[in-house]
């Protein structure tokens, strides 16, 4: 049993997390959030809540056991370093894991959030049990973490993983820099672009559009309202989705040849809008994917919900010690 810090920096917010851990048994003991500001005082602010924290549950730094950190990246994951992240204005060439190390003495270690949130589900979630298993976020943009034989595999230099970024079309949806992408597929802002081109081909029909209510308002369309509209029955959002879903079939295909996982674990908007995308994806599957792979693969939701930046966090720490991170 030991006591693990976690830092989970965030575009917007970010917090410090206190926990307990026996095995595979995490106990949260501690919880410190607020909103992410410049690169400076977000630390600082780190550091005195950590410093609240160990006070109050009368801890001393030397009784921890590492301190795992959760960003976005780009980053470098071997050197600890965070890399200008889009999210993280000012956040430049950070040697994160050097600071926390020489402020508390305790060593510390950096992974994207896509790798963290998979050690997290492999460990405490929905991916727990498997030795090979495919994380996919799913959120505003699309990334993956890999779990192959047991361990986090994070490439050469940490961005093994990035499936958004992966072409499934020649024209469609932008994102990651990409036309007919993954991520412009399946991602919170791909949906919302393919919800935009939908309404307005409606509207230039003369039609009306259940998700928005006018061409002036296009810019307010988003994953949500477009799933709210599906699950009224609206027909054009249902097919927003239905593209989705099959898209994400189509991917999640290409890695279950390539990786063999035994489980696929999907989360946000996933597990939010399942009953929209889950059909159409397996339907996919079974069109696409090696049969005798796809047969021993199952896809399910994350099962942290809300709490699994903590817990990725509190991974990244846990796991900190593995040859491979």
């Amino acid at each position: 049993m030991g006591n693990y810090i976690g830092i989970d920096i965030g575009g917007t917010k970010s917090a410090v997390v206190l926990a307990r851990v026996s095995g595979d048994e995490i106990c949260m003991l501690e919880r410190v959030a607020f909103a992410t500001a410049d690169c400076a005082s977000t630390i600082d602010k780190f550091f005195f809540s950590i410093g609240e924290i160990l006070k109050k549950r009368n801890i001393e730094a030397s009784d921890i056991e590492a301190v795992g950190i959760s960003s976005g990246g780009p980053l470098d994951s071997q050197r600890g370093v965070i890399m200008s992240p889009p999210n993280l204005i000012g956040w430049d060439d950070v040697h994160i894991t050097k600071i926390f190390h020489q402020r508390l003495g305790v060593e510390s270690y950096l992974q994207n959030d896509a790798n963290a949130c998979a050690l997290a589900e492999w460990k405490f979630g929905a991916g727990r049990g498997t030795r090979n298993m495919v994380f996919m976020t799913f959120g505003t943009g699309l990334g993956a973490g890999l779990i192959i034989n047991g361990r986090l595999y994070s490439g050469s230099n940490g961005n093994a993983g990035e499936v958004g970024h992966i072409r499934l079309e020649r024209f469609g949806p932008v994102g990651y820099g990409k036309k007919g992408s993954f991520e412009g597929f399946c991602s919170g802002s791909g949906i919302a672009q393919a919800g935009r081109t939908r309404a307005l081909e409606l509207f230039q029909s003369g039609k009306k559009c259940a998700f928005c209510s006018d061409v002036s308002k296009l810019g307010e369309i988003s994953a949500k309202t477009i799933a709210e509209a599906a699950e009224a029955g609206d027909a054009d959002a249902v097919e927003v989705y239905r593209q989705s879903g099959r898209y994400l079939g189509r991917g999640v295909s290409v890695l279950i040849d390539i990786i063999n996982p035994e489980r696929v674990v999907i989360g946000s908007i996933y597990e939010r809008s399942r009953g929209l995308l889950e059909a159409h994806m397996l339907e996919e599957i079974r069109r696409e994917a090696l049969g005798v792979s796809a047969k021993v693969c199952t896809v399910v939701p994350a099962s942290l919900g809300d709490s699994i930046g903590d817990y990725a966090a509190i991974s990244v720490a846990v796991e900190g010690g593995r040859k491979n991170l």
